[in-house]
């Protein structure tokens, strides 16, 4: 096992982040379609995949979407330290959390995964910075305030670069990516529920493609 600074997963998720200006935010309960699913999203455009912790097959999922050449996968809803040891096992390249803890933030480090850490506030953004975590993600995005809330905070925190999660989707999401601290957004509008039972990955695809394409960073 392999530790992590927080300049270290910074450099890292900075990388992730700087891939695409969309980060799919997945759900997925049924691992059959994970390979085909990520590679979809990746052939569109959309290499960096967060698959979240909440379905029974998560971990199942994640471990099939490492196989995707040219995809990072990364573990999404991590809470707990045997959260981050079971991601990290099943091959995920990064860590995303709702929001964060002093022991969730010394798990990942401890792992060695970059993680991608939750704030909703400007006191909660401080901490993390406290920290040495100038990524972090923005969560509940719009229920928290929206893009005037992260415009608000560019200029007192303009360390941070933000990653705005819940609630966008592709009609708000360059509203986002025009502020100067945004440079991706978390979105699972790219892979609909049914879209995915159906099995139309051509669609999937052609959705990832288009919000590769029509979504630019500032």
């Amino acid at each position: 096992m392999s530790k992590i600074t927080a300049s270290e997963a910074c450099k890292r998720t900075a990388e992730i982040c700087q891939a695409a200006p969309v980060v799919p935010v997945l759900i997925v309960d049924d691992a059959s379609t994970a390979y085909d699913l990520g590679a979809a999203l990746v052939r569109g455009g959309l290499p960096a995949l967060e698959v979240t912790l909440r379905t029974d097959c998560a971990l199942e999922v994640i471990s099939e979407m490492a196989k995707v050449k040219g995809g990072i996968v990364g573990a999404g809803t991590l809470l707990t330290h045997q959260d981050v040891k079971n991601a990290k096992a099943a091959g995920a390249k990064f860590g995303v959390s709702p929001g964060a803890t002093p022991a969730l933030i010394d798990a990942c480090e401890a792992e060695g995964l970059p993680l991608l850490a939750g704030a909703a506030s400007g006191s909660e953004a401080m901490a993390l910075l406290e920290r040495g975590y100038t990524w972090q993600k923005f969560f509940p995005a719009e229920a928290a305030g929206g893009a005037p809330l992260l415009k608000s905070l560019s200029s007192p925190l303009s360390q941070i670069t933000f990653c705005p999660t819940g609630g966008v989707s592709l009609t708000n999401a360059q509203a986002y990516l025009n502020l100067p601290n945004v440079v991706c957004v978390g979105g699972s509008w790219v892979a609909p529920t049914d879209v995915i039972k159906a099995g139309n990955w051509d669609q999937i695809e052609e959705i990832a493609r288009t919000a590769h394409s029509t979504l630019k960073s500032a």
